[in-house]
């Protein structure tokens, strides 16, 4: 089976979850052909596991101080271009097309008539029992517009309906230890801004990862760091708590450490916003809307959560995925959920 994986580069929560199926693949001995888009291709990072690969422009949002800036993007919005992509891309040779909402390679695989699945967290919002917090309908319209499939596969933290699988997560619970510091990782906001709250803090230390920094930098009470994707792994498993964004990959990976959580929403972006009401509901997180000292200075003082035993090794999806019979996902969900 020749198979074409395609993801979206604009968060690093999607190619954090492509990295572990990549090693699976890899483990297994299955040649994958790995595409993204969404991003410049120099801030790509520790992009080894997936060997040699392609970058397209793609659709992408513009976001300025922690929200999304709906005109900006579309002002950004080249469809021409996104019509060469899709045009450029040649997907005959392939059996199958993966795809973590990547438009690109899922037009592709629908003009041309390839088997498509999508195997993302935005694919979970198919279900209707998935909180979302505004104009649903619309916005699963739009799921199916951006990355159009003939299988979709949600996944998040509850199994809420039949097609949804648990996260994989590949930290190592062994080496996590308990420092007294917190790592935040906003790359959506205003680095000033951060460090102008965090220093109020003086008690407190904060490591900092932000996509604008290009070499270390100590501040006060804060060691800001350029993106660096070992680094960021050992500070996740030895910090004592976890402020960030609501994206998926990151709260799932501080979910099965056993971290604490304040997460502040992509204003804007209804992902993040049914993240962090989920995460609530589950007595995993506290909100933030904005960069407010009295939130965090209540976070700084909650207790630690218990741990969530997420499966790690991804082995029972790609086998499923190989074997070539998608008529029954949900006896492979269920599956999975027995591991949790």
């Amino acid at each position: 089976m020749k198979i074409l994986y395609g993801v979206q580069g604009t968060g690093n929560g999607h190619i954090t979850r492509a990295r572990a199926m990549a090693k699976c693949f890899h483990e297994q001995g299955v040649s994958v052909d790995y595409m993204f888009s969404g991003r410049e291709p120099s801030q790509y990072f520790d992009m080894d596991i997936f060997g040699p690969y392609c970058t397209f422009r793609g659709l992408s949002f513009v976001t300025e101080d922690g929200k999304v800036q709906v005109f900006k993007s579309a002002r950004k919005l080249n469809l021409l271009s996104f019509i060469k992509d899709v045009r450029a891309l040649n997907v005959d040779s392939y059996d199958l097309i993966i795809n973590d909402f990547e438009p690109v390679s899922a037009w592709a695989g629908k003009l041309s008539g390839k088997q498509v699945i999508n195997i993302s967290h935005q694919a979970a919002f198919y279900d209707p029992l998935v909180p979302m917090l505004s104009v649903a309908s619309l916005h699963r319209r739009f799921i199916s517009l951006f990355a159009p499939s003939d299988l979709a596969l949600g996944v998040h933290w509850l199994p809420f309906g039949g097609r949804i699988l648990p996260p994989f997560v590949e930290v190592n619970c062994d080496n996590k230890q308990s420092h007294s510091f917190k790592l935040v990782y906003l790359p959506f906001e205003n680095l000033d801004e951060i460090i102008s709250l965090l220093t109020l803090f003086s008690d407190e230390d904060f490591i900092v990862y932000h996509p604008d920094m290009t070499e270390k930098k100590h501040i006060e009470n804060c060691h800001i760091n350029p993106l660096n994707r070992v680094n960021f792994i050992h500070d996740l498993q030895n910090c004592n708590g976890v402020i960030c964004n609501a994206g998926f990959e990151l709260s799932s990976e501080a979910l099965t450490l056993g971290k604490k959580l304040l997460v502040k929403p992509l204003q804007g972006q209804f992902e993040q916003l049914s993240n962090a009401k989920v995460l609530v509901d589950m007595q995993r997180a506290t909100i933030m809307h904005s960069l407010n000292e009295f939130t965090l200075d209540n976070w700084l003082t909650e207790q630690g959560v218990e741990k969530v035993n997420f499966p790690s090794d991804p082995a029972p999806l790609i086998n499923w995925l190989l074997a070539g019979n998608y008529q029954e996902p949900e006896q492979l969900c269920e599956q999975l959920w027995l591991r949790v």
